[in-house]
């Protein structure tokens, strides 16, 4: 569960690039820019969201395999 709100939450914080990927316009281009004057990194996010979906999907394989067959 945790897992998944670690995961939900990056989401949440690559809004913005994410918005900008999508649907790329100057307003979507002014508002990163602006995110970046303050210190807004998405690295983070990627890194440690990614890790975070690896793990919890890891993790439920091999509990729905190991302990919920029981």
């Amino acid at each position: 569960m945790v897992g998944w709100l670690a995961v939900g939450a990056a989401l949440i914080y690559l809004s913005p690039v994410l918005a900008n990927l999508i649907v790329h316009s100057d307003l979507t281009q002014l508002w990163l820019e602006n995110l970046s004057r303050g210190g807004y990194d998405p690295t983070p996010a990627l890194i440690g969201g990614g890790a975070a979906l690896a793990l919890t999907v890891i993790g439920n394989v091999v509990w729905y395999q190991r302990f919920d067959s029981k």
